[in-house]
């Protein structure tokens, strides 16, 4: 018997008996929701280390769950000790910082062995309120999963889960140099799977993919898609035009270039070397374009990235573009929203993408994409209408897409607005709403559970 199920029996733990199951009828929306984000907090700046769409993706989903008045805790480890036990992130959201493990220098790969006392961390905050003070648990990323089975089985509440990555997904489209994610991902994603009263899919084809790899039940699989920030994420008041030349000015940038943008971890999944390699060979077959071309990159190492910090620095020098590519760290969702308007457009090469935030988010502020045909993207870009959709790696297609934009700089304005209008379908209100509806099924069907269980007993 591991550890974890041995917390599972409950020897382990300290806290009051599990609550009685929630009485027949009782399967309205949850009044409290506790989040669990193990391995990235929603507090960190996406673009550094572990942080990226998952981070705005819960920030963004349990503001707007709070103000469909449904309360929200979000436990996630704690990285220093300086951090206060809670953060009040908005009004009915709040982070709760757990002590599981060192506090510096673990990596995402190492904290499968602190899982049991998170687990341990997030039941001593149950044990402090009264029974059924969480009505559900909503995990986000497999790690986070583990937890929350054991949570949820604990306190006798559904278990929503959202992987958001899937290994065996990521396995089969490594980028050189990645490093395979390890059998033990996979199993811990096999259990999560299995446990969850519902899993929530960005996509439709995310939803195929648990299906086929994982062998999840249909019924319990409801795709909904992740919104945007569209308050902060907008065109410019004046027009995407005034915008773009008000943008580039603030950030200053020349206002006649071509400006292909890249935002996101820097790590091989991502793929900003292939960009990198396009450009090369966008300026060796028409080398006049290097007078009017500049090439943000906007984000920091992450993952196996990390391994090589200036990797893609060095990798600029060697093509010889260094003098036309900007390395800037990753910053806030207002300069973001600038960079996304300042741009000519964004080039997203992404090997795996479960969704696709980034390219969302420069769409609402009029900026078109070219995207990686992968994942989520073929959904979160409207190919020939919002963006262009790559089929592959290869640089020289990524090359041929910017060349469109080259020859004619009037079409990033023309894609401008049909990028905004298929961006307002992608609201954070909607997905809210949708990913209540969810919470109600799992508690309908955990009541129906019980249910039969008492039914079964009486017999």
């Amino acid at each position: 018997m591991t550890r974890l199920d041995e917390l599972q029996d409950g020897r382990t733990l300290v806290g009051p008996p599990r609550p009685r199951p929630r009485p027949p009828g009782a399967h309205d929306r949850p009044r409290r929701v506790a989040m669990l984000s193990v391995h990235t907090s929603p507090l960190h700046q996406p673009g550094t280390g572990d942080a990226g769409g998952m981070n705005v993706y819960i920030v963004e989903l349990a503001k707007r769950l709070a103000a469909i008045d449904i309360e929200v805790e979000i436990f996630t480890r704690a990285t220093s000790a300086a951090l206060p036990p809670t953060v009040a992130l908005a009004p009915g959201v709040l982070v709760r910082h757990v002590a599981a493990g060192p506090y510096e220098g673990l990596a995402k790969e190492d904290l499968p062995a602190q899982l049991c006392a998170f687990t341990h961390g997030v039941t001593q905050v149950w044990a402090d309120h009264h029974p059924g003070h969480y009505d559900l648990v909503h995990s986000h990323y497999w790690l986070s999963g583990h937890v929350g089975r054991l949570a949820a089985e604990r306190w006798g509440v559904p278990l929503v889960h959202a992987m958001h990555t899937l290994a065996k997904v990521k396995n089969a489209n490594l980028a050189d140099g990645d490093t395979p994610e390890p059998a033990a991902r996979v199993l811990g994603e096999t259990q999560v799977v299995r446990a969850a009263d519902r899993l929530i899919a960005n996509t439709e084809k995310e939803a195929g993919e648990l299906l086929r790899h994982y062998d999840a039940d249909t019924a319990r699989v409801a795709v909904v898609h992740p919104g945007v920030a569209l308050e902060c994420f907008r065109p410019d008041a004046r027009g995407v035009e005034a915008g773009r030349a008000a943008a580039r000015a603030r950030l200053g940038l020349p206002q006649d270039a071509l400006i292909p943008l890249f935002v996101g971890r820097i790590q091989p999944l991502k793929a900003p070397d292939v960009l990198l390699r396009a450009v090369a060979r966008l300026l060796a077959e028409r080398p006049w374009l290097r007078e009017r071309i500049v090439v943000p990159v906007v984000g920091g190492p992450s993952g196996s990235g990390l391994a090589k910090p200036e990797g893609l620095q060095k990798l600029a020098a060697r093509l010889g573009i260094g003098d036309v590519v900007l390395f800037r760290p990753p910053v806030g969702q207002d300069r973001l929203a600038d960079w996304y308007r300042a741009a000519s457009v964004l080039v997203m090469p992404s090997h795996s993408e479960s969704f696709g935030l980034v390219a969302v988010e420069a769409q609402a502020c009029g900026t078109p994409v070219i995207a990686a045909e992968v994942g989520g993207l073929p959904v979160a870009v409207r190919d020939g209408v919002s963006g262009v959709l790559v089929p592959g790696h290869d640089p020289a297609d990524y090359a041929r897409a910017l060349y469109g934009f080259a020859d004619d700089p009037a079409r990033s304005a023309r894609m401008s607005e049909a990028a905004v209008r298929h961006a307002r379908s992608f609201g954070w209100a909607t997905a809210a709403t949708a990913t209540a509806d969810v919470y109600t099924a799992a508690l309908l069907r955990r009541g129906c559970a019980s249910r039969a269980v008492g039914e079964g007993q009486l017999q």
